[in-house]
């Protein structure tokens, strides 16, 4: 069914609806109309790695670990596998008549804004910093929850439309300026290529202001989203957003009037109670019956285009079978793999499952099962923690497991003086041949506007770049003690585990929240079963490097893009267990609106592994501000040892050109050149990879 069939459908059935019945549609939690048939539906449904909020599912890595695969194609196949759950599970929700809230098919994910601050605690459910990456997992993803029938799959929507970032503190006060050279180089793209490339079927609008105007009652909703991009999906609020206009943001002196400023301006559906006042709003002339009936033939065109309405309804044939299930468990496992990225490793690593003696799998996520999920998540019918996945991986070695510290909070326990366990988990270091050092943080204190507030955490933000004091220490004390150390490090964002660590840590694994079976994924990882392969979707800066204040959206000394100091560890960067060569590396052609390059790549280890080759752009002498590179191609190769593939990269000159100050897009002037390695062509990952890109100049 083709999007003007469904509208025509959708037309049918509002216009059978009184205009109050129309307003009731507005609200995520839409009652129903039984003189009409329709039974209640309440839109708001989450699946940021996996169906969540809603009993048992795949608990994939989260958002920020699948942006560290550099492998958009696997996002696609999560997608789909996700998609098929969701499918499972809504066909026995309406077998049982349960239309309860996430229940439904609109999934209001992805995350695609961009993680410019390292501070931000939402920044674990976005692709990570740069716009081409996290567009590229966009598309994908949504395309795989969509699916490419006559029906769609499930709906996903693009989310938090336009420029939002944090803090999260002041997110429903807050006013992000920005110069309109930023807004369309870095902030818009991703929703771009999600509406033109993808045809995501909801975006959804955030809390915070856009140069004085509230995110969901501002001009870009037509101007831009619609008008220039072509957008045919339906526009929601963040919950109790429209609220904000109002309460908040003061733009408006009454709730009907900020829900008039939201639907004008194109918000179709509203999560939260603001809309209740469009019966007001309607009755004061604030808003005309025709807004109404949009807005609703909006929202109804989704509910066709899902096949709510049809006598056979679509989808219907996936069964409950499908929830967790051993092919999902396998991509899940795949996903998680793909997602570790090896920062660090003088050779300790891989283990030898043999000959290792005893294992201290010490630190407070060594059994912690939520850094594994994350936020917006499922629940699995099994975790494995890195405890665990060490036990089953380690067959032959003695696993002590000991949690060492809290996350945050000094105090273990408060009984007649006993504080901490910190000498327990040096003791069975100290006791270990090689002690893996599970440190970290969870959705406890890194999230959403979680309520965490002390002297490391601002509700949910970072207020340091640092682990929290209890385990530096802990991580200070072991590494002063023992010889064989490696850390494994699960957040969902950037940390500095400060010089000292740093230094005698023999290797580093980031994790992420790597997903229910990520405990697996790392210890097969440190026993050689498979060769890392993740790359950083993120920077990781010094701890104490000088930052540009949190509330400034300036891109200016932000992410690998505009940074003007040497990080602890480059956008892009991650090593492997065996070495790649790139050589010939050539422009095979170009067309109107696209660069072909080509590049032969080698293994020239002994290991079979997956390579992420990267194409980055730079231009030199140039008049305009452009980006110190700009990743612009990404292909995912696995190659055996001493095999050699020739890989092509079709480049769209988008992602090349050169924003001007008014935000328009030009060709570059001065010297525009391709360099594509598996690394950015920085001084820093040169340093850490000894490897060089290979440069083809364009002109």
């Amino acid at each position: 069914m083709n999007m003007q069939e469904a509208r025509k459908k959708a037309r049918e059935l509002v216009e059978q609806m009184t205009v109050e019945e129309r307003i009731s549609q507005l609200r995520y939690d839409s009652p129903a109309i039984e003189r009409l048939g329709i039974h209640e539906y309440n839109w708001w449904n989450e699946a940021s790695h996996g169906v969540a909020r809603s009993g048992m599912a795949t608990v994939f890595p989260h958002a920020i670990a699948l942006a560290a695969t550099f492998d958009p194609e696997l996002i696609g196949e999560v997608g789909e596998a996700v998609s098929t759950e969701a499918r499972a599970k809504y066909n026995k929700s309406v077998e049982w008549g349960d239309r309860d809230i996430y229940k439904g098919l609109t999934y209001w994910t992805p995350n695609i804004n961009i993680f410019r601050d390292p501070r931000w605690g939402r920044g674990q459910e976005t692709y990570g910093e740069d716009p081409f990456l996290t567009a590229q997992m966009g598309m994908r993803y949504i395309r795989g929850i969509q699916g490419d029938g006559e029906f769609l799959k499930a709906s996903a929507c693009s989310k938090h439309f336009a420029v939002h970032s944090g803090p999260e503190p002041s997110r429903h006060t807050f006013d992000a300026v920005v110069s309109k050279h930023d807004l369309w180089e870095t902030y818009l793209p991703a929703f771009e290529w999600t509406v033109r490339e993808a045809k995501v079927s909801g975006v959804m609008g955030a809390y915070n202001r856009l140069y004085g105007y509230p995110c969901c009652a501002m001009p870009l909703i037509r101007d831009v989203l619609r008008d220039e991009w072509g957008f045919e999906g339906y526009f929601v609020s963040d919950c109790g957003a429209i609220n904000d206009i109002y309460a908040n943001h003061k733009f408006s002196a009454s709730l009907p009037e900020a829900a008039a400023a939201a639907l004008k301006a194109g918000c179709n559906l509203n999560c939260g109670e603001a809309y209740r006042h469009l019966v007001e709003a309607w009755e004061e002339d604030l808003v005309t019956e025709e807004d109404i009936t949009e807005a609703a033939v909006q929202l109804y065109t989704i509910r066709v285009l899902l096949g709510e309405f049809e006598e056979n309804r679509p989808y219907a044939d996936i069964p409950f079978s499908k929830l967790d299930c051993r092919e999902h468990r396998e991509l899940n496992l795949k996903a998680a793999r793909e997602a570790m990225v090896l920062l660090k490793n003088d050779g300790i690593l891989p283990l030898d499952r043999e000959t290792t003696g005893t294992i201290a799998v010490i630190g407070p996520n060594a059994m912690n099962q939520i850094a594994l999920e994350g936020n917006y998540n499922g629940m699995a019918s099994e975790y494995i923690n890195p405890a665990d996945g060490f036990r089953r991986v380690f067959t032959k070695a003695r696993i002590r497991a000991a949690k060492g510290c809290n996350i945050w909070n000094e105090r273990l326990c408060s009984w007649a003086g006993f504080e901490n366990m910190r000498s327990e988990g040096v003791a069975y270091a100290k006791e270990a041949d090689t002690v893996v050092l599970c440190l970290g943080l969870d959705c406890t204190i890194e999230g959403e506007e979680n309520g965490s507030r002390n002297e490391f955490f601002d509700d949910g933000d970072k207020r340091t770049l640092r682990l929290p004091d209890t385990q530096m220490k802990l991580a200070e004390e072991i590494c002063a003690s023992c010889k064989d150390v490696i850390v494994l490090l699960m957040a969902g964002s950037a940390i500095d585990l400060g010089d000292y660590v740093t230094e005698h840590a023999r290797a580093i694994v980031c994790a992420w929240y790597p997903g229910a079976l990520g405990g697996l994924a790392a210890a097969e990882l440190m026993a050689g079963v498979y060769s890392p392969s993740g790359r950083l979707p993120v920077t990781f800066y010094h701890d104490g490097d000088p930052m540009p204040a949190f509330t400034d959206y300036d891109m200016k000394g932000r992410t690998y893009r505009y940074l003007e100091t040497a990080p602890r560890y480059p956008f892009g960067y991650g090593l492997s267990y065996t070495s790649f060569a790139y050589s010939d590396a050539r422009l095979e052609g170009e067309d109107d609106n696209t660069y072909r390059l080509s590049v032969t790549v080698s293994n020239e280890g002994g290991m079979k592994s997956m390579e992420k080759a990267q194409v980055y752009a730079r231009y030199t002498d140039s008049r305009t501000v452009t980006p110190n590179f700009q990743l612009c191609g990404l292909k995912a190769v696995e190659l055996e040892p001493g095999e050699s593939r020739r890989v092509v990269f079709d480049i769209p000159k988008y992602w090349v050109s050169a924003v001007l100050e008014d935000g328009t897009r030009a060709a570059p002037d001065g010297e525009l050149a391709f360099y594509t390695g598996g690394s950015q062509p920085d001084e820093r990952s040169l340093e850490l990879t000894g490897r060089a890109c290979r440069k083809v100049v364009i002109r």
